[in-house]
């Protein structure tokens, strides 16, 4: 008998036991990853009436695989431009929120007499919300179109970024023990340095590579490329010192700025289910009764202040960020819970050794709890913030008001970010690409391929042919040309004219400082003989216009094109697609569910505009539009429709139209699709129009082409008539379609 590894064996009891709790969580209407953990605890070591798992170092692997695929998903979600979409509301609440909770968790980690590292690790798994959970919720509830889903999206992808910072910054404090601010602002900045040239270059070549074997990439090749991008920047990051899952994220954000990214999301999608899958069981697997029964009482207490301390902290940051009363408080009851990254902030202080067993069980409760008490929260958060209001002094609600309009008002630029847009920005990411070149050639090339060769003045020449090569980047340093100057009025240029003087003497000192940097690296001159060489690089950098200038535009416009190329295909897609929505109203688009009582109907059966008050401006379906339909067209499942109405319209029709369903697809509908129907002269339908004969509500389904004697009809008229011997082509159920005969 063939031995059967303990792998296969392990993978397979996870895998059964996930299948089968999260089929029950399924029908219970709960979250599937309280499923995963209660599989997890099942198959665990500390629940010895089933059999258990036998090797838990190998999935502490599958785990780790888990964590990488999720953070390269979020990543695909995320897109570095997003951030500087969300706007500051975003950006102020989410902050706000974060260091709250960082400071509550650590403060009651030491009064509950924890360690120092217990209770900073406890304040970085406190101050993360949980988008599967949120998001999830919003779906469920049907509330994607209020105002505050948006600012909780946005606060969302703040906290992406935050929490992989968080994971850089505890992991270098666990490695020195200490709190050093010196060494957080070194950490940040090199974390900040390697984001940077990572963006810079992905976005620099990712495109180029995918778009050089377009032709090539199937479905399965795109996958294998995609997943290979990830683990290659995982290998990197690893390399030198990050996290493997920093490097999933990033480049996860990169390919999302191709236009492959729903593409390479959706191909993804079930390889990211399976392994966080077994995350989620492996998390539970090391869940102890008896630890959370002995520690019941601080389970309950920080499930307690999870709760109330993100719910305020949130809604404050969201006031401080000029909402209002209701959007706040709705923000603040969403964000109100811990959930996945809880679990890999947790799982760090684990692998480093350096918290304490009990805190692993204890974060995995709190989410527990809070996961159930969300959806509540969110359901119930309109009638609380109108109870909230009602009892609002007046005076308070007119200081809010006026705080609110101010902080609303668009100011115009100031001369501080004037100038960081026009002249800061380049200068950073160039000067970025400058270092790393410079380190790369010093540290790796120079002295493993070039220095073996014992070439006197070696490092004198590599250190010109280095000036030569970073030329470009030094040229935009010195004298690179401002980029926007046809998008400023007379008095915004004007100021910038003014201001010349003095931003050149900084970009001269920049620049020179950068020259002495890549001379230092390849030669012991004294100091002063370095600022010589240094100062004499900068004037020739200026009279190296003519070679440095068209390469550096031809790299720049080649990134600004990679990076603007979702929004320029989109922004075709919008010209192709003619603009219904009128003045103020809504433009939305819902995807037609099986499971929706208006499939099969015609717009006027379907009573939507009617009932609802909305107006079906436009169906897609599949690359077909049909524009302005009339009353007689029928709605197919995964129909695209375009509805004008208003917010609450929306809304309310949206749960008919989108309606999900919890079990399996019914069979009504199952076996939808395309099938052929050869008429005999014995049916029914023979010497009767399309239109009379019956078979649109026999099959639940429409005659979508017809062939008789040869030639083809598509989309026959439902004034013709059926003849014996017709073929049909029928969209509709296949099983009804069987019904009428054997086919």
């Amino acid at each position: 008998m063939l031995h059967l590894p303990n792998l296969i064996q392990d993978l397979g009891l996870i895998l059964m036991a996930a299948a089968v709790v999260s089929l029950i969580c399924k029908k219970l209407k709960q979250p599937v990853v309280l499923g995963y953990l209660l599989a997890g605890f099942i198959v665990g070591p500390n629940f010895t009436f089933l059999p258990t798992v036998k090797d838990t170092a190998n999935i502490t692997i599958w785990a780790e695989i888990g964590v990488i695929f999720m953070l390269f998903s979020l990543g695909l979600e995320f897109s570095f431009k997003k951030l500087a979409q969300v706007g500051k509301s975003a950006s102020i609440t989410a902050s706000f929120e974060i260091f709250t909770m960082l400071g509550i968790g650590y403060l009651v980690g030491q009064a509950l007499g924890w360690h120092k590292m217990d209770s900073l690790f406890l304040g970085g798994i406190l101050s993360i919300s949980s988008t599967t959970i949120i998001v999830r919720a919003f779906d469920e509830l049907g509330m994607k179109g209020k105002k505050f889903v948006s600012l909780v999206f946005g606060v969302l992808i703040v906290e992406d970024l935050i929490a992989i910072l968080l994971l850089v910054l505890l992991s270098s404090v666990a490695v020195t023990q200490s709190l050093s601010g010196s060494e957080l602002m070194y950490s940040s900045l090199r974390l900040g340095f390697f984001l940077i040239l990572w963006f810079l270059l992905g976005i620099y070549l990712v495109p180029i590579i995918l778009k050089k074997f377009h032709e090539y990439l199937s479905d399965e090749t795109l996958l294998i490329v995609s997943i290979g991008f990830c683990l290659m920047m995982v290998i990197i990051a690893s390399s030198i010192g990050f996290s493997p899952a920093l490097g999933a994220f990033v480049m996860g954000s990169i390919l999302a700025e191709t236009p492959k990214r729903q593409k390479i999301e959706h191909l993804i999608l079930p390889v990211k289910d399976l392994f966080s899958a077994v995350f989620f069981v492996s998390v539970g697997m090391l869940l102890d009764p008896k630890v959370l029964v002995q520690h019941y009482d601080v389970i309950i207490l920080i499930s307690v202040i999870t709760i109330a301390g993100k719910l305020f902290s949130s809604a404050i940051g969201a006031v401080l960020s000029g909402q209002n009363i209701r959007c706040s408080t709705q923000a603040g009851m969403s964000l109100a819970q811990i959930g996945e990254f809880s679990f890999i902030i947790a799982t760090l202080g684990m692998s480093l050794k350096v918290t304490s067993p009990s805190l692993y069980p204890i974060a995995v409760a709190v989410s527990a709890i809070t996961t159930f008490t969300t959806p509540y929260l969110i359901k119930y958060s309109d009638h609380i913030c109108g109870w909230l209001e009602r009892r609002i002094p007046s005076g308070m609600k007119k200081m809010l008001d006026r705080y609110e309009a101010a902080m609303s008002v668009s100011s115009s630029e100031n001369t501080l970010s004037l100038v960081w847009k026009e002249y800061g920005l380049k200068i950073v990411l160039n000067t970025v690409l400058v270092v790393a070149i410079t380190l790369s050639i010093s540290r790796f090339l120079y002295p493993k391929f070039l220095l073996p060769l014992e070439i006197s003045y070696m490092n004198l020449l590599v250190c010109a042919l280095t000036l030569v090569f970073v030329g470009p980047f030094l040229w935009a340093i010195f004298v690179g040309k401002r980029s926007r100057a046809e998008s400023y009025q007379g008095e915004t240029i004007d100021r910038l004219r003014k201001l010349l003087f003095g931003i050149s003497i900084v970009r001269f000192l920049i620049g020179a400082f950068l020259v002495a940097f890549i001379v230092s690296n390849f030669t012991s001159l004294l100091a002063f003989s370095g600022f010589i060489i240094a100062i004499a690089a900068s004037l020739a950098a200026f009279f190296l216009s003519k070679f440095s200038e068209p390469i550096y535009q031809k790299i720049e416009s080649r990134f600004i094109e990679n990076l603007t190329e979702n929004e320029r295909l989109a922004m075709e897609k919008k010209a192709k697609t003619p603009e219904l929505a009128p003045w103020n109203a809504t433009l939305a688009e819902l995807v037609v569910s099986p499971n929706s009582p208006c499939m099969s109907k015609s717009l006027q059966d379907s009573g939507i505009k009617e009932k609802y008050g909305v107006t079906v401006a436009m169906i897609e379906r599949g690359d077909a539009r049909i524009l302005a339909p009339n009353r007689t067209d029928l709605i197919l499942p995964y129909d695209r429709l375009h509805l004008i109405g208003t917010e609450d319209q929306i809304l309310a029709v949206r749960e008919v139209l989108e309606k999900k369903s919890d079990t399996e697809l019914s069979s009504t509908y199952g076996s939808f699709g395309l099938t052929s129907l050869h008429l005999l002269k014995t049916d029914s339908f023979i010497g009767k129009t399309i239109r009379e004969c019956g078979l649109r509500e026999a099959v639940n389904g429409l005659i979508v082409g017809l062939e008789r004697e040869g030639k083809r009809f598509l989309s026959p008229d439902s004034s013709m008539e059926l003849n014996a011997d017709d073929l049909i082509w029928i969209v509709g159920d296949k099983d009804l379609i069987k019904k009428l005969r054997n086919v």
